[in-house]
């Protein structure tokens, strides 16, 4: 490549390590800081999300991204030049879309965001939308902005952009046939796997309480059996379940109940999926653009695909059972304890409140609710007061429940507050994606679940290593799912699935 392109790898390493220090001390603001830090950290956070976006935003960096586009050339051989050509693609994005939103608005939204997740810490504890109601404004107004000024620039419509912030490419016309499937044929899978539950003889659950230590002493066990390397990361706590940190530098957290384990093993396992996805990425271009993840969608169906497929099947669950037996010091003819007990736990399906604590029949429910709200929140359609009663209505109308308090309702997740419009239809997609991407890789690696029963995690991992994870931003979403599983992105998987584990109740599943 020419020395244009070159003098761009220098630039673009420079924001890599300024988003390096933006994602500890975001992860540091969820987990450690004190609440008494919250304006300067702030502060922080907005300079440097400004300093970040003025070095992409540089006269020198649109003279440099023109001539080493043109200088690149017509046809090259396969190899690093391949990844060069995309790599110099992704830079021209990135220099698109920060070039549409001047550094104020920039600086303006990081602060906001900021300042409205410590709010929402309160009002979520408190269940009091009202108190968040000032600080969510101003974040929803400073979004509706950033949405306009890059749906502009990039010729799409506002909540397309936010969409395109998330996962590159996808669009409104790409989901809304999807989702219109789930809608149409959900509602029959959640009766038909209701029914079967219903049919099977009691079984009884584990009895707690479970203590904190060794709960947390189980999720590292796991973290460290399905490939997280413990030398670049950590696991901690937080009011919201996530993974972030920086390169080379993993952060998860979960969070913890007495009187039932289920939520933070699943959550470790969760994040962990998410982890891997991130440590597995081409070390080789650990600095550039190319190097970095996909879209959330692809990083959804990583953690999807740990958690759900794979750690939630009775394959795996034969192996956990007498793991979580020892974990606990529980006797072995425990009731409960069982294998099929505890995969019946794990596969439980009931319509609940809380998105992240949902069965897989009825998660998407809760996706299409928030996708359905933000798009008219940003459109300007919803009021943002009236958010609540609106959450509540969808909420009855796709689960049957009435839901009894903001708390479990329009302010359960951290989303809307931290700024992160858009997002959402990535879990839903995600599932999809993991659906198929599981599918392919049983069948292409048939030693998978042999694999997967006896707590061996390798050889799944290596082929997400080769059709995933090694791939970063080299291709978009589409044709990694393509060219891992030989077919475009689609429900069919997801909802074969779904049938297969909790409608027929198939033993592998």
């Amino acid at each position: 490549m020419n020395t244009a392109y070159l003098a761009l790898e220098r630039h673009f390493a420079r924001i890599a390590s300024l988003q390096d220090a933006i994602g500890l001390l975001g992860w540091d603001k969820e987990v450690m800081m004190p609440s008494g830090a919250a304006e300067r950290r702030s502060e922080n956070l907005a300079m440097l999300e400004g300093l970040r976006h003025e070095i992409l935003t540089a006269p020198i960096m649109a003279d440099l991204l023109d001539q080493a586009e043109a200088d690149q050339p017509v046809s090259a051989p396969t190899g690093e030049t391949d990844w060069q050509r995309a790599n110099l693609a992704a830079m021209r994005r990135q220099h698109t879309r920060a070039t549409a939103l001047p550094q104020d608005l920039v600086e303006a939204h990081a602060q906001a965001t900021t300042l409205c997740e410590i709010a929402w810490r309160d009002a979520r504890q408190n269940s009091d939308f009202k108190a968040l109601h000032p600080a969510l404004t101003e974040v929803l107004n400073l979004t509706r902005a950033i949405a306009s000024a890059t749906g502009e620039a990039c010729g799409l419509s506002p909540y397309d952009a936010l969409l395109d912030s998330f996962d590159p490419g996808t669009r409104q016309t790409d989901i809304d046939p999807l989702f219109a499937r789930l809608r149409a044929e959900l509602p029959a899978l959640t009766a038909a796997a209701l029914e079967a539950q219903a049919a099977l003889p009691p079984s009884p659950a584990p009895q707690g309480p479970f203590s904190l230590p060794r709960q947390e002493a189980l999720g590292r066990e796991l973290m460290q059996r399905m490939g997280f390397d413990t030398t670049r990361g950590r696991l901690d706590v937080s009011l919201h379940p996530f993974c972030g940190g920086a390169t080379h530098d993993v952060r998860l957290t979960t969070r913890y109940r007495e009187d039932d384990f289920i939520p933070a093993m699943m959550g470790v396992m969760h994040e962990t999926g998410h982890a891997l996805y991130e440590m597995g990425l081409p070390d080789a271009w650990i600095s550039q653009p190319v190097g970095q993840s996909g879209g959330m969608t692809l990083h959804e169906s990583q953690s999807l695909i740990m958690e759900m497929q794979f750690c939630r099947s009775a394959p795996f669950t034969r192996w956990l059972a007498p793991r979580l037996r020892q974990a606990f010091d529980v006797a072995e003819n425990a009731a409960g304890w069982d294998a099929q007990s505890l995969h019946r736990q794990l596969i439980h399906v009931e319509p609940g409140f809380i998105r992240v604590d949902a069965d897989e029949v009825t998660y998407p429910a809760h996706i299409l609710a928030r996708y359905e709200l933000e798009k008219a929140l940003v459109s300007g359609d919803l009021p943002l007061a009236e958010l609540p009663q609106a959450f509540n209505e969808r909420i009855h109308s796709l689960l049957g429940l009435r839901v009894p308090d903001d708390r479990q309702g329009c302010l359960q997740d951290i989303h809307w507050p931290a700024g992160l419009f858009g997002y959402f239809p990535c879990y839903a997609l995600g599932a999809m994606t993991a659906a198929q991407l599981r599918q392919a890789a049983c069948v292409q690696v048939p030693a998978i679940l042999p694999a997967i029963e006896q707590g061996d995690f390798a050889p799944l991992l290596g082929w997400l290593r080769t059709h995933v994870h090694g791939r970063g931003s080299s291709v978009a979403l589409r044709q990694i799912v393509r060219d891992a599983t030989g077919a475009p992105l689609g429900a069919d998987a997801y909802l074969a699935h779904l049938r297969n584990r909790y409608v027929d109740r198939a033993p592998n599943a």
